[in-house]
């Protein structure tokens, strides 16, 4: 049997294999609840963002701080979010996790929030342009601003740890509040998120 004869014979066989493994492979796509985490892997996800933010927040406002700024104030604190740095070893949309930050202060209702300075300045444009523009009865004042009583500011970290198929993912997370005017630091908080992705016979 030559050459061309055995190629002419085996040739149905590997069509009929492509098809075979084609037909098994497919991709399935379906909605979710945005709440529900779907982890599928052990990076950080939108999950982890939420609840850090969340219990984090929590901590923050249970501490003594808050009752003094009342008592001594007789209003609620104002916070602004200056920046939370990224320094784990994998991109995180940090800008995900400042909104939910910034969503847990509002849900609270125990303290307001001042926002950054890029919106600040998008505001004061349109402030401006009201002056020129608008009527004197729907006009907002320049110079009524309010300014942040408190400034949060942290980092995200993390490390990992493998030994043969299993890989344990950690993240910790640090928040400061400090106090505007004195540079008092009046909270500290600490989050940490530990991940175990065993290896499956397919691998990672």
């Amino acid at each position: 049997m030559n050459c061309k004869t055995t190629l002419l014979k085996l040739t149905p066989l590997v069509v009929a294999c492509s098809l075979a493994i084609t037909g098994c492979s497919s991709t399935k796509v379906q909605r979710v609840d945005a709440n529900q985490e779907v982890a599928l892997s052990d990076k950080w996800n939108g999950k982890d963002s939420q609840l850090v933010a969340e219990a984090m927040i929590n901590d923050m406002l249970s501490f003594p701080w808050v009752n003094d700024h009342l008592q001594k104030e007789g209003t609620r604190p104002a916070i602004i979010i200056q920046s939370v740095r990224n320094k784990s070893h994998q991109h995180i949309a940090v800008d995900t996790f400042l909104n939910d930050l910034k969503r847990s202060i509002l849900r609270s209702g125990q303290a307001d929030f001042v926002a950054n300075k890029d919106v600040r300045q998008e505001i004061r444009d349109e402030r401006k342009d009201q002056e020129l523009n608008a009527s004197l009865a729907t006009q907002n004042e320049m110079g009524q601003e309010q300014g942040a009583d408190y400034a949060l500011s942290g980092t995200i970290n993390s490390f990992v740890d493998q030994q043969g198929g299993d890989r344990v993912t950690f993240y910790q997370v640090d928040l400061r509040l400090i106090d505007m005017t004195t540079n008092r630091e009046v909270w500290n908080g600490q989050k940490k998120i530990q991940k175990l992705q065993e290896r499956s016979r397919f691998g990672f």
